[in-house]
């Protein structure tokens, strides 16, 4: 065991540290969901900071405990939230505090790359098929919905463009809002995407706002709020949403694969993970278009695809 790569994330809601090897074999992947009050929608960034400060310590304890730490030679970092200038989040300061103290410890190299890099690498990394140079990608998690022009660059990350999304709140924040509301504990998705899966009927149908290549969701949740209120069951609230966000997503990808001309999808993000929307796109996205999902553990916040950049 040789030239291994560590990989530090330090997401809103996730502390993780990953390893691999120079072949892209995972050694370790090791993970902490912070903690969120119940009854809230999220955490403040001072938090979030605060609880990966106190997290990351105990991941490392397993580094130690497989003596992974002599054969270490890349320490590989999130740095920011997107691969573009401006784009910051306190949150991440804790993963190049640690990771630029660990390389010097090591006196091995450091690297940073975006949270969204990282995200694509994983998700890439977790499908059994290969993708062109080119491709869409559509990132969906409790902050971000982004449909996404990702073009490999063999030296360092991804040249990324972004080309729609939300206009509005996110996917993830449309889940969540309403989950918390219906008594989820935060974040609500993985329990909301059970009751969607539940519902066999189409009791509620909640208007879709679409525009080219964007898409809104605050009006779909207000019509959702109006809703709990005739206290409608679990399952069918849960439906319309994961239903509203999947035909939108439905119309948005093909509008950007019909201007691009490109064919394949690949789908990140931990919103991604949901079964309702990954059932509901392979079956309605035309055949002649490729749609990938990357595995459900490589979808949510991990640091495997920034260890895996830092091969390249």
């Amino acid at each position: 065991m040789k030239n291994l790569v560590l990989g530090i994330d330090t997401s809103n809601y996730t502390t993780s540290i990953a390893v691999v090897d120079a072949q892209s074999h995972l050694i370790l992947d090791h993970r902490k969901i912070l903690t969120v009050k119940e009854g809230t929608r999220g955490l403040r960034q001072s938090d979030a900071l605060f609880q990966h400060v106190i997290n990351l310590p105990f991941l490392f304890e397993k580094i130690s405990e497989l003596e992974l730490g002599a054969f270490i030679k890349t320490v590989s970092v999130s740095n920011s939230p997107r691969p573009v200038e401006g784009s910051y989040m306190p949150v991440f300061r804790a993963s190049q505090s640690f990771g630029k103290t660990i390389a010097n410890t090591l006196n091995c190299e450091y690297k940073e790359f975006s949270h969204q890099e990282g995200h694509i690498e994983a998700a890439k990394w977790s499908i059994p098929q290969n993708l062109e140079s080119e491709f869409i990608a559509v990132h969906l998690s409790g902050g971000t919905t982004e449909i996404l022009h990702v073009k490999n660059n063999d030296k360092f990350g991804y040249n990324i463009n972004i080309l729609g999304g939300t206009s509005d709140i996110s996917a993830g924040q449309f889940i969540d809002r309403i989950g918390v509301k219906l008594g989820c504990k935060f974040p609500a998705g993985k329990e909301m995407d059970q009751f969607a899966l539940k519902e066999s009927s189409t009791k509620i149908e909640i208007p879709v706002s679409v525009k080219g290549t964007h898409m809104s969701f605050s009006g779909p949740e207000t019509a959702v709020q109006k809703l709990i209120h005739k206290d409608l069951d679990k399952d069918s609230l849960s439906k319309a949403v994961f239903k509203c966000i999947a035909s939108s997503l439905n119309k948005t990808i093909l509008h950007t694969l019909k201007t691009t001309g490109l064919k394949q999808v690949l789908m990140i993000g931990g919103v991604s993970s949901s079964q309702y929307i990954k059932n509901y796109l392979l079956r309605t996205i035309p055949k002649e278009y490729e749609v990938y999902f990357g595995e459900g553990k490589y979808c949510t916040d991990n640091a495997v695809g920034t260890a895996l950049l830092g091969i390249k």
